[in-house]
């Protein structure tokens, strides 16, 4: 029987989510004797981009995910400090190990450092969450998806828009696979765990979630929006306005936490409170009046639990979310965003849909297309 050694990366918060569902699926089909003729080896990889345990550790707890094989530590800095550690790191147990297949997900440093770094010594690549595109070349996440995906060998996409783009791009037609999204699938098991009571969500998710009254979530992390001090002060006073019609969570990412008390802002209405578990966000979120973001995966999430969202951002990775989902894409021009919140909280937002294949089965299309792409690859 063949040997097949597949690496699957994490870095950050956001991409946990995604490989949660694919690490699962892999096993399985190893257990089950469904892999085309390959042993198949899965080692995970976590390079350590998001190290504390709000923005790492918890998510590998509620998510299930067995214990990384190998742990780079390479912390935070900036984003040549950053990728640059990646890719030493990485390097270094590549030559050693030596897999045939390297798997990133998403569109942070890590995904980028270990693409290329994978590439440049012949091993393959898989992207998960390929094809999507802004068009805003001056978001790092733009950069490191069209980079990732230029020396790819597998494409697995969320939705059609993600295709369209790989085409004019030039991608070949055989390494472009429509999937679906991965993250729907951690969504859908785990929404299974807070019906069944499996969990119990933390004091603060608790006293503000569970008041019985309507209530937004609002995330910010984008340098966008948090650097500028006129453009944080133009967001922050549209959520004041928006907290006196509902009470407001405001889930505070370190860096932009750290923006807030440089500004010099007013908390006003709004509850403070730090990054949470994934669970506690699914809870909190599902429960939610409306949620405001700049985030890209709680755009897919909240479309996917059908709850109203405002895209804090001028243009969005995900258009359909916008186009068929329940994301609202609201710039940051404060009027706007009021708005359209007020439009939502009356009872005037629009319905949406969940998109085609975000039903839950994504891991198993794409752990079928990397067994036959082993069973290729091993003779």
């Amino acid at each position: 029987m063949k040997n097949f050694k597949i690496w699957i990366v994490a870095g950050a918060r956001p991409n946990f989510m995604k490989i949660a569902p694919i690490v699962r699926a892999l096993h399985d089909r190893e257990q089950h004797g469904m892999t085309y003729g390959v042993h198949l080896s899965v080692s995970i990889v976590h390079t350590g981009q998001h190290y504390d345990d709000n923005m790492s550790e918890v998510f590998f707890r509620d998510l299930d995910i067995p214990k990384p094989d190998v742990y780079l530590g390479v912390g935070s800095g900036s984003h040549a400090e950053q990728t640059a550690r990646i890719m030493v790191g990485f390097e270094k147990i590549l030559v050693q190990d030596q897999p045939d297949l390297v798997v990133v997900p998403g569109d942070v440093n890590s995904t980028l450092a270990c693409a290329l770094t994978a590439k440049k010594l012949g091993v393959k690549v898989a992207h998960i969450e390929a094809g999507l595109r802004s068009f805003d070349m001056s978001m790092p996440e733009e950069i490191n998806r069209k980079l990732t995906d230029a020396i790819s060998d597998l494409l697995f996409v969320t939705e059609e828009s993600g295709v369209r783009n790989l085409r004019v791009e030039g991608i070949e037609e055989g390494k472009i696979f429509l999937v679906g999204n991965v993250m729907i699938d951690s969504l859908r098991k785990n929404l299974r765990k807070l019906d069944e009571g499996m969990f119990v969500p933390s004091p603060l998710v608790r006293k503000f979630c569970e008041t019985g009254r309507p209530y937004g979530l609002l995330t910010l992390h984008r340098p966008s929006n948090v650097d500028s001090p006129e453009t944080l002060a133009g967001i922050w006073g549209a959520v004041l306005e928006i907290a006196e019609i509902a009470p407001i969570l405001f889930l505070v990412h370190p860096r932009t936490r750290k923006k807030f008390l440089e500004s010099g802002l007013r908390a006003g209405g709004v509850t403070f409170g730090d990054p949470i578990g994934y669970l506690d966000m699914l809870f909190a979120m599902r429960g939610a009046a409306i949620v405001l973001t700049d985030s890209g995966g709680v755009q897919e999430e909240t479309t996917a639990l059908g709850v109203p969202c405002v895209t804090i951002r001028e243009n969005t990775e995900r258009p359909s979310t916008v186009e068929v989902g329940t994301n609202h894409l609201a710039g940051t021009n404060p009027e706007a965003i009021i708005k359209v919140c007020k439009e939502i909280l009356g009872g005037r937002g629009k319905m949406g849909r969940v998109p085609p294949l975000w039903d839950g089965k994504t891991a198993e299309r794409i752990s079928d297309v990397l067994m036959k792409f082993a069973a290729v690859e091993g003779i």
